[in-house]
């Protein structure tokens, strides 16, 4: 599937614009946080996708967001909707700084680099309790009862962040981007700043991340340090979104979003009747399955590897393993 906005996607666009008026809140809930984590998963994308700097540490960015829209309550005075807009300015400048550390190393050594980077700010989020409250943590009064302003807020929040990625990739921007990615030393030979592309990379990637970390705290209205700082439930969540949906790909983590929040409230809240209560807790192991059968059968995502899907469910056949068609 090429990079570009299909006329074709009206259609599912215009029944996410509509599908709220006509379901429960519970649905409309699940539909929230999906779209929520498309633009998590869209924004790690951007960085690790297209650039090639596979971040461990996005929960940092997540949780930066989160905690300016409570301070903004807590200490400020105002309103936490005014982390909507200072949310992702601050993970921003956090993000400078990472990457100013962070991208003097290179594969591994930059993935670990973040994953102990975002333990520090957890454990720094824990221990200033004057500042963060500790694992205390911290509680506002959400602004609306109904789920249906939460819900058209992170629909316009997922199609911007989709349409600025899309737009970045189209630019000279996204074509540097991609040279780092395939070949650091090549494209710095060529004139490409490494460093300053890729730190711009991480600047709209921390930026929408860091904004999703602000809607969150409105709409839930308690964060704590274990939950928005979380390396499992934020930072490799979004490593999981990209994997199912597809590495490098514009809409690949949109679907991966919809799959994966799919996936794990079936099994927490036994969504379709499921009876035993070991099922809610045994998400995380069907997670490690898909990721093993997306890696051994599709290599690049649900996105990457439509066709050999669409092959699948047309004519029949088996599929293809990824060993054996050289992806």
């Amino acid at each position: 599937m090429k990079s570009s906005f299909h006329w074709i996607l009206i259609v599912p666009v215009l029944l996410l614009a509509v599908l709220p008026l006509g379901i429960s809140g519970y649905y409309c809930h699940i539909l929230i946080i999906a779209m929520m984590w498309v633009v998590i998963g869209s924004s790690w994308n951007l960085i690790a996708g297209y650039t090639g700097q596979v971040s461990f540490g996005h929960a940092i960015f997540f949780g930066v967001g989160a905690y300016t829209a409570g301070l903004c309550v807590t200490k400020l005075g105002i309103s936490a909707w005014w982390g909507m807009l200072l949310g992702g300015p601050m993970a921003m400048l956090i993000g400078l700084v990472i990457g100013w550390i962070c991208f003097r190393l290179r594969g591994p050594y930059f993935a670990l680099a973040t994953l102990a980077m975002g333990e520090v700010f957890r454990l720094v989020s824990i221990t200033w309790r004057d500042l963060t409250e500790g694992m205390q943590g911290i509680l506002i009064m959400q602004t609306y009862r109904s789920k249906l302003p939460y819900y058209y807020l992170a629909f316009a929040l997922a199609g911007l962040c989709l349409f600025a990625i899309w737009r970045v990739m189209h630019s000279k921007w996204g074509y540097y981007f991609v040279a780092i990615r395939e070949d650091q030393d090549c494209a710095e030979a060529l004139g490409i700043s490494s460093f300053r592309y890729k730190s711009l990379s991480l600047m709209v990637s921390s930026y929408f991340t860091g904004t999703a970390g602000a809607f969150y705290m409105n709409y839930m209205g308690f964060i704590d340090p274990e939950v928005v700082f979380s390396l499992h439930f934020i930072s490799i969540m979004a490593i999981l979104v990209g994997i199912i949906g597809g590495v490098g790909t514009i809409l690949g983590p949109a679907i991966g979003a919809f799959i994966m929040v799919l996936v794990q409230e079936i099994f927490r809240s036994s969504l379709f009747g499921l009876g035993p209560s070991w099922v809610s807790n045994s998400h995380a192991l069907v997670f490690g399955l898909l990721v093993i059968f997306v890696i051994r059968y599709l290599a690049n995502g649900v996105v990457g590897d439509w066709s050999k899907i669409s092959r699948l469910w047309s004519g029949g056949k088996e599929l293809p393993s990824a060993a054996t068609t050289g992806n």
